[in-house]
């Protein structure tokens, strides 16, 4: 090995691992190229790495994405941007492989150094890259050179410009519906370099013929970028060009394109002004929302909020709340988990339109009312943890009166309900509920059921259930925790609620203060380190340790550390295990004051 001439050693290696049968040697050479074209130099790199790496295409996939991902980032290899028109013939061959992600990962790296080049050598090697991509004899080269459109263009001559557009056309017309979906889905990317006078007219023209294209996948692509074309537009231009092929495409024979149609329509409202969405956006929208699919009744309920957003009070009224009610007893869960995600907002979108309305808007409050008590009560989880995710939005809207006399009566129904998720979600809200309804208010109805939490049988809720006693008590005080949750936090004869019962306690330690846990909490815990449960009884000392830095050193020294002295002789070993952590804290503490 030590003949071998130095210079030519990485290329060596390099070879022969490429053309190892261990696919990991050979992804192992392919990640180390820019160390072998380090140590060959740029001028080797040039002509000796890139040549061999062309000629060296037919591998397994893995190892072809790998060299498309480490091209993309080659050109200080091979000399900076003068040179990097010697990357494009490897990166060309990988464009034409059969593999999408290979494929896909060659168009990237090809954009990345394209971006980089020089005017003169785009339109010297990039463009009849480009040019012979997208004549290419198997559908693979030319589904990549859709992608690479974008790049060329701007820099293009005004005659190589038509050209370009002109060949952008015919891949859109392509035989196979894989380059049309591929010239479908970069066309946004295509229209953005694309001089306006050509928009109206070629690219138009192309996003029609798209549009009426008679595959499925084809359409839906092309739907799904009209809103980005549509912004490129005048509004003028957007009405007379673009609203007619989606008022129409809205109600395609294909579901998946309605589905697509649903998602876009929003955001193409912004795009064509109030007006013509009045005129003929919200009937498309409405016809949405009825579909017969629920797919596409599940795209269309998700927007139902943004869309109000952009409407009159009126409009939304008239014509989007019937649509609203029918989807609250929908057939399907799933719309009306997608409604439940989104309708909370409702009640603060129209209440910001509507403040010159007050009678409109509580009619309207009236009709929303009994679509959220619907929701509520829901049989499928998703669709109450949905609402119960959203109360905080309609509170501020609704007011303190309605709220306790609709909804709270349900939200304590919901405490108790059979699903633990959903019993899980009203505890994370109670905190907020009882900043909002104030302490006397919350005491009467939902007071109680916060101390019950603590024995459920699911630890989730239990866990739950001690940290929302913590939050309660820094929301609404340590007098009112001393008032109203500690006389309740009573022995329990099963040991699972006596240790959380426990773990509440050092929670609520740091709240509560030295005096009250001195006089209330720290009583409770010592009566609790006689228990036969050694489970409990190291429980017992893990509190105490948790208590040392909070009550005086008097209180550590009289009540605390005798405690811990008893449990460190218990049979047990890992009580004995935690006493004598604890006590190795109370004296690392006493040192350390």
């Amino acid at each position: 090995m030590a003949m071998v001439d130095e210079p030519l050693y990485p290329i060596a290696v390099l070879i022969d691992e490429l053309k190892n049968n261990d696919i990991q040697l050979r992804l192992n050479s392919i990640h180390k190229l820019s160390t072998i074209a380090c140590a060959l130099g740029e001028e080797r790199t040039r002509k000796e790495l890139i040549p061999f790496l062309s000629e060296n295409n037919d591998d397994d996939d893995e190892v072809l994405l790998a060299m498309a991902e480490e091209l993309g980032v080659f050109i200080p290899c091979v000399g900076g941007v003068e040179h990097a028109h010697v990357l494009l013939p490897p990166l060309e061959t990988l464009c034409t492989v059969e593999e999408t992600c290979v494929r896909d990962k060659a168009v990237e790296s090809l954009c990345r150094i394209g971006s980089q080049m020089r005017e003169g050598d785009l339109v010297d090697s990039f463009i009849p890259l480009v040019k012979r991509l997208a004549a290419g004899e198997w559908f693979t080269a030319r589904v990549s050179a859709s992608g690479l459109f974008q790049i060329v263009y701007p820099s293009a001559p005004e005659i190589v410009k038509t050209e370009l557009r002109s060949t952008y056309s015919q891949l859109c017309q392509d035989d196979m519906p894989m380059v049309r979906r591929s010239a479908a889905s970069n066309l946004g990317k295509f229209a953005a370099t694309v001089e306006s006078a050509y928009l109206k007219t070629d690219i138009m023209q192309i996003f029609e013929d798209l549009t009426q294209d008679d595959q499925d996948s084809v359409r839906l692509l092309a739907v799904e970028g009209c809103a980005a074309f549509g912004k490129l537009l005048e509004p003028q231009d957007c009405v007379a060009h673009i609203l007619p092929v989606i008022v129409n495409i809205s109600q395609d024979k294909s579901w998946r394109v309605r589905f697509m149609v649903a998602n876009q329509l929003y955001e193409l409202c912004e795009a064509v002004g109030p007006e013509p969405t009045k005129m003929d956006l919200v009937p498309a929208y409405v016809r949405l929302l009825q579909d017969n699919e629920a797919e596409v009744r599940i795209a269309a309920a998700g927007k139902v909020t943004k869309f109000c957003r952009i409407l009159s009070p009126e409009l939304a009224i008239q014509h989007i709340l019937p649509c609203v009610k029918e989807l609250s007893s929908d057939s399907s869960q799933h719309v009306r988990s997608a409604l439940a995600s989104v309708i909370m907002g409702m009640a603060s979108v129209l209440a910001r339109n509507m403040i010159l309305y007050h009678g409109i808007f509580d009619a309207t409050i009236e009709q929303l009312l009994p679509i959220f008590l619907s929701l509520l009560k829901d049989e499928f989880p998703d669709v109450c943890l949905n609402i119960i995710s959203k109360l905080d939005q309609v509170n501020q809207v609704i007011g303190i009166d309605l709220l306790s006399q609709s909804l709270l009566p349900a939200i304590v129904e919901l405490a108790e309900d059979r699903h633990w998720r959903v019993r899980l979600a009203i505890i994370e809200y109670i905190p907020l509920l009882a900043s909002q309804l104030g302490v006397g208010f919350f005491n009467n109805k939902l007071g109680a059921l916060c101390v019950q939490w603590l024995q459920d049988k699911v630890y989730t809720i239990r866990d739950a259930a001690a940290n929302n006693l913590k939050r309660l008590a820094e929301e609404l005080g340590p007098e009112w925790a001393m008032q109203h949750i500690i006389p309740q936090m009573t022995n329990n004869p099963h040991y699972l609620y006596r240790m959380t019962i426990l773990g509440a306690i050092s929670l609520l330690a740091p709240v509560m203060g030295s005096e009250i846990t001195c006089s209330k909490l720290l009583p409770a815990v010592i009566n609790v380190s006689k228990d036969r449960v050694p489970n409990i009884k190291f429980n017992v000392a893990k509190v105490l340790q948790s208590l040392i830095a909070i009550v005086d050193q008097s209180v550590v020294e009289k009540t605390i550390r005798p405690c811990l002295v008893e449990l460190s002789d218990d049979p047990d070993v890992d009580v004995r295990y935690f006493a004598n952590q604890a006590l190795q804290s109370i004296d690392h503490s006493m040192m350390s004051s």
